[in-house]
């Protein structure tokens, strides 16, 4: 893969966004595409960890009430400029993902694009129970995450994800609907980062 500046851990979310990230595609990932496509992205959205807004737009674009939450302010006011760039409604609002459920809100589907993998195994407990906790009955959260599969490279901070690892923090009230290998698309790489795919469902 190609030298990037992510190969160091960032000091803090803005640090990401200091310069266009390779995740920063300037649409969305193909299989979140492919799932607005198919009809499975409804109701209430919360896109959790959005960055500069992709898919809160697209379920904007869709007719549906999208909400995107991150820590980083400048992806954040990316973001909105995107939203009034192209006469979007869409909420952005900064919050701590391991915290969702202070937002006191519900939402049929959660997205997740790439936080997952950015927590270590005490976080995602705390992460997952407030996705429980904001989800409705049935919802599902549809998250995408680095790999085992991929090598380590210059991404020495991320977590490298295991199918055990998302089996293990959603067995408690939910339903594991499938867990597929998939790719995150980057701009420095045209082969992407090897990714997990899951659809799961809140019981």
């Amino acid at each position: 893969m190609t030298a990037t500046p992510h190969a160091r851990r960032p000091g803090g979310p803005d640090d990401l966004y200091r310069t266009p990230p390779p995740w920063d595609i300037g649409r969305p990932q193909g299989v979140f595409r492919a799932l607005a496509d198919a009809g499975a992205i409804r109701g209430r959205v919360l896109d959790s960890g959005c960055g500069t807004g992709e898919h809160v737009l697209m379920c904007s674009g869709l007719g549906l009430n999208a909400t995107g939450i991150d820590l980083a302010s400048a992806a954040l006011r990316r973001a909105e400029e995107k939203a009034c760039e192209r006469g979007r409604t869409a909420r952005f609002l900064r919050q701590d993902a391991r915290r969702v459920a202070e937002l006191g809100e519900s939402f049929d589907t959660v997205l997740d694009c790439g936080l997952f993998h950015s927590f270590d195994a005490g976080e995602r407990a705390a992460y997952v129970s407030g996705l429980r906790a904001v989800l409705t009955p049935g919802g599902r959260c549809f998250l995408l995450c680095f790999s085992d599969r991929q090598p380590a490279g210059n991404w020495p901070w991320v977590h490298r994800v295991t199918r055990a690892d998302i089996t293990s923090v959603f067995a408690d009230g939910w339903h594991v609907d499938s867990i597929e290998p998939a790719t995150i698309e980057i701009t420095t790489d045209p082969d992407g980062i090897r990714a997990w795919f899951a659809a799961l469902r809140r019981i």
